[in-house]
């Protein structure tokens, strides 16, 4: 792989998913971060991403997209999961993995990465809808192949390859 477009929130994981990736595939990292309204876009964010290595941040905003697009016709179908909630978390994915796709296409790139864990659905929402939307790009998780560290050797590993969002954790991680 020569390039990949990440899914990067800024916290812990995806920073360190930047160097890792990089280490791992010697590839250019791209970052995409995606504001679907939630209020959890941090800071500094496209900063954040640079200096843990991407050499390309974008930081899209679909807030009206995601509503537009996703939420107002599943509100509108009276989709709810357990009968009782609303799929916001579960429709924002499709989403991501749609602008994963545009930004891989636009900067010509061979995959798209997301931190998903390797458990629960938001793997399977990213994966799918990049395979149905374009079939050549290869989806890489890199916490089911071999990422997959603890917080304190996130943390370390961090510290060691410079990826300046721990200066704040590594006050408040607890050493066992």
């Amino acid at each position: 792989m020569k390039k990949i477009v990440l899914a990067y929130s800024g916290g812990l994981d995806t920073s360190v998913a930047v160097a890792w990736l990089r280490e791992r595939f010697d590839a250019e990292i791209v970052t995409l971060t995606v504001d679907a309204g939630g209020g959890s876009l941090r800071p500094g964010v496209q900063a954040r991403a640079i200096s843990a290595g991407a050499s390309r941040a974008y930081v899209v905003d679909a807030r009206e997209r995601f509503v537009s697009d996703f939420v107002w016709p599943h509100l509108q179908a009276g989709a709810l999961y357990q009968g009782a909630y609303p799929l916001a978390t579960a429709l924002a994915r499709p989403l991501i993995a749609q602008l994963l796709v545009e930004v891989a296409n636009r900067e010509g790139a061979d995959a798209v990465a997301h931190g998903c864990t390797g458990k629960g659905n938001d793997q399977v929402r990213f994966d799918v809808a990049v395979h149905a939307l374009d079939p050549s790009l290869e989806v890489v998780a890199p916490m089911r192949i071999g990422m997959g560290l603890s917080r304190e050797a996130e943390i370390d590993y961090a510290i060691e390859k410079f990826v300046t969002v721990v200066k704040h954790l590594r006050k408040t991680a607890v050493r066992t």
